[in-house]
């Protein structure tokens, strides 16, 4: 049983919750596609009830739902009345600026039944957010902006932290929570979806956030540092082609500087990532993604200086490493089989004559 000082700063238990996921943004579905992949939990797991300190959960996704019409409408209006309490917002694609133009609009979801007018996700989020205990984005459109908010875009697209601020906090206290990705890796999406779950029923701490509003534990360490290929990094052994299994930075790989867990983790049961798979990293978990990151496929600016000085390193390094590397490959010369034993052996006990 948990202290009683833990019991007293418990929340009130939570029958249920609903999590209301927008996918009205600019983008293509991919973060709900891809979260249908997870294991770690998976998304049945959390709706079906399985997992245990959970209060029962309800997903409105568009994606996912089979109701349609009204039917599927009517959460979103209630959760704009305050009758869905409590919810999480969960945000995918990119929020675009409807203030930019004089008609028409960029993106909305369903009607307004006193106007007939289509409502903008700009609108939903306007009624949704402050009324949301958490909001999550799924996915590098909706943290970041992402492709449609490139240089020379005519939407004047942007991410969730854009639109509301990136001090901005919901009505329980807790900041924009950002898991970006292109799409988004399924189990970390679901994993911080499950943390603010258990948050929201009192049985976890603030959630732990970088600068750019990232989980830390999932984006506080590199691609590189995760990465199958590093080693050859330290050894300047650059792959020169594609489908060399040595290291990617000179084909214009950025793993060295962006956070992201993909190559450790994996993407489906630990199978698969960029890197592992032999693709390069466009850096699409980063603020600056796509346009600080592109041409792809050219040597990243930096990675001329530090190749330059891992070449170096490499050219001393390497044949110390396989002198050594020949000595361990063979075994001790006392294991034979000869009649004399050779291993150093001495008894301590001699039998008398």
């Amino acid at each position: 049983m948990p202290s009683p000082a833990i019991q007293a700063k418990r929340k009130p238990d939570v029958a249920e919750i609903h999590i209301v996921w927008m996918t009205t943004g600019l983008g293509c579905d991919g973060d709900s596609v891809s979260i249908t992949a997870a294991s770690q939990p998976s998304i049945e797991d959390v709706i079906m009830g399985a997992i245990p300190g959970l209060p029962k959960v309800h997903v409105h996704n568009p994606v996912l739902a089979y109701e349609v019409g009204d039917d599927f409408m009517q959460y979103w209006h209630k959760a704009a009345r305050g009758e869905l309490d409590p919810f999480v917002l969960v945000l995918e694609g990119s929020i675009p600026n409807e203030k930019i133009k004089s008609e028409g609009y960029w993106a909305a979801l369903g009607t307004d039944s006193k106007t007939g007018q289509p409502i903008t996700t700009n609108e939903w989020i306007d009624r949704l957010a402050p009324k949301a205990i958490a909001v999550v984005c799924a996915g590098t459109c909706a943290t970041y902006g992402g492709i449609h908010a490139m240089a020379g875009n005519p939407t004047g697209a942007m991410g969730v932290a854009d639109y509301l601020g990136w001090n901005w906090k919901s009505k329980a206290g807790l900041p924009i929570v950002n898991v970006p990705g292109c799409p988004v890796q399924p189990d970390n999406f679901m994993e911080t979806l499950l943390y603010l779950l258990y948050q929201v029923a009192g049985l976890a701490p603030m959630i732990p956030l970088d600068e750019a509003l990232r989980p830390k534990w999932l984006f506080e360490h590199t691609v590189h540092e995760g990465c199958d290929r590093a080693g050859y990094y330290e050894q300047s052994d650059f792959a020169s082609e594609y489908g060399s299994p040595k290291c990617l930075v000179k084909l214009g790989c950025w793993g060295p500087v962006v956070n992201c867990n993909v190559p450790k983790r994996g993407w489906m049961a630990g199978i698969g990532g960029c890197p592992n798979v032999g693709g390069i990293c466009i850096g699409c978990t980063m603020p600056g993604f796509p346009d600080k990151f592109m041409p792809f496929m050219d040597e990243p600016p930096g990675a001329r200086v530090s190749t330059l000085a891992s070449k170096f390193y490499g050219k001393i390094i390497t044949p110390l490493r396989r002198m050594t590397q020949r000595k361990l490959n063979q075994e001790p010369r006392w294991r034979h089989n000869q009649p004399q034993l050779t291993t150093g052996y001495q008894s301590k006990y001699v039998r008398s004559k």
